[in-house]
């Protein structure tokens, strides 16, 4: 069995990175949400090598509605981490009055509660329109984040988290230590 080499790997996906940029948005910044966790992280690291930090946006899409206090500010100080430390710009949009609305405007329409399902998912959906309007005000094009080993057994949302234009990470499992 070959043993890995991370750096090949690396180097790899950043020369995809710019291939991919030169063909399908040559000038086009890189728009990726930001969760400060590994995956958003990594990815948005790489698209910084390969295209370099003023081509990268970042964007952070809170939800109050679904995380208590103490996690949204841990999550938002790993995101001002990541940003600080990647140098890239880094807009904050809180999507909770949005989720907030729609589901009470589903729940209004159907007369009753909407699923746990829609409730857990909807907030990914919006995630994703969030940045695909950002990065057509930005001349952008979206970064998927999410990995093999998450396509694998189907931890993304249908058409959230798991869109893109294009997915750095796509060929990458990872496991816990």
């Amino acid at each position: 069995m070959e043993k890995f080499n991370a750096l090949k790997v690396k180097n790899d996906i950043v020369e995809w990175i710019r291939q991919w940029f030169e063909e399908n948005g040559k000038g086009c910044n890189a728009v990726i949400g930001i969760s400060g966790g590994k995956d958003s992280s990594i990815a948005a690291a790489l698209c910084v090598e390969a295209l370099g930090k003023d081509r990268v946006i970042g964007v952070t899409m809170p939800n109050t509605v679904q995380v208590t206090e103490d996690a949204l500010n841990q999550t938002m100080n790993a995101v001002n981490d990541v940003v600080k430390s990647l140098g890239i710009v880094c807009y904050t949009v809180p999507i909770n009055a949005p989720y907030c609305s729609l589901i009470h405007c589903i729940e209004n329409a159907m007369n009753k509660d909407v699923s746990e399902q829609t409730a857990i998912n909807l907030a990914p959906r919006i995630r994703m329109s969030t940045l695909y309007a950002v990065s057509q005000s930005c001349n952008g094009r979206v970064v998927n984040t999410c990995n093999l080993s998450e396509d694998w057994i189907g931890y993304s949302t249908r058409w959230g988290d798991s869109v893109g234009d294009f997915s750095p990470l796509s060929n990458l499992t990872k496991t816990e230590v």
